[in-house]
């Protein structure tokens, strides 16, 4: 049962781009890294990464999401200079390609955010919360840009061994609430939540999670939520992550259900027709709102 009565905010402020959430939005994985778990060392030259770029952007993302550092469990430490260079860098061919491309900035640095920022991307989408750089909140309040405040314990190398809970959806809830305050107070008026799925939680936590999706809607912030080919995916079913196309469309479609806006998934196509057979099903709850719909 999907709980309601909670107002969320749905609109983004993208750089002077107003972005309506009335129907559910894609945003499509660049990482530009080595040794991420699902496509790493794929997109790291600048025809492979405008390649992916633009195959992304043809089949239907609102967003792309460049990371230049990996956050997969156990993944190694790099410098500074050193995710500039990889996202920055790309950054600044994707634009000059694509210039009206929504970018966003997948890092927990400030440091890094600023330097995407000032190069064109409109989001910033940090895997940490905020607990990786105590200066991270008051640079997007500098930066005015919208955040993604997502839930993750210790860091990409801890994480696994972080998973005690009381009840891992309220103390989630009770996590994001004063950060959500702190940030209100430093003037940043667009947060989404990312509950963090395969952060610091076990695959039981993580169906636990998706199951309670909508109980995020206290919050009143638009929920987004990766569950792309994410091990509790292929784990679950005995595959790998090459293999877990399928079962990911099929907690995409649950998420959607339980009220995510945003969905940020390695493989496009298939996510937007998932927003799109999810979104008519729920419009024929309210025929009178879909008077153009045929068979």
């Amino acid at each position: 049962m999907q709980i309601t009565g909670f107002s969320t905010n749905k609109t983004l402020n993208l750089a002077g781009r107003l972005m309506v959430l009335d129907s559910p939005k894609v945003m499509g994985i660049l990482n530009v890294t080595p040794d991420s778990f699902f496509d790493g060392g794929k997109f790291m030259s600048e025809t492979e990464i405008l390649g992916q770029a633009e195959k992304l952007l043809t089949e239907g993302a609102d967003f792309l999401d460049i990371g230049g550092y990996s956050t997969r469990p156990g993944a190694d430490d790099i410098s500074i200079e050193e995710e500039i260079r990889r996202s920055v860098g790309a950054i600044k061919s994707v634009l000059k390609h694509f210039p009206s491309a929504l970018i966003s900035i997948d890092t927990f640095r400030s440091e890094v955010a600023r330097s995407a920022v000032q190069e064109g991307a409109v989001m910033v989408n940090d895997v940490s919360g905020g607990e990786l750089d105590s200066r991270m909140y008051e640079m997007i309040s500098t930066l005015r840009v919208p955040y993604v405040l997502m839930h993750m314990r210790g860091n990409p190398k801890t994480m696994t061994k972080l998973t005690e809970y009381d009840d891992v959806v309220k103390n989630l809830l009770d996590y994001f609430h004063p950060r959500i305050h702190r940030l209100r107070q430093l003037g940043v008026h667009d947060i989404l939540i990312d509950p963090g799925f395969g952060f610091a939680k076990t695959r039981a936590q993580n169906f636990e999670m998706l199951n309670k999706l909508d109980h995020f809607s206290i919050l009143g912030e638009p929920l987004l939520v990766g569950l792309s080919r994410k091990s509790m995916v292929w784990k679950t079913l005995g595959i790998e992550p090459k293999d877990a196309l399928n079962g990911s469309t099929a907690l995409h479609a649950i998420a959607l259900m339980k009220g995510a806006s945003i969905l940020r998934v390695h493989d496009v196509r298939e996510c937007v027709q998932v927003v799109t057979l999810v979104s008519q099903m729920m419009r024929a709850s309210n025929p009178k709102k879909d008077k153009n719909a045929t068979e």
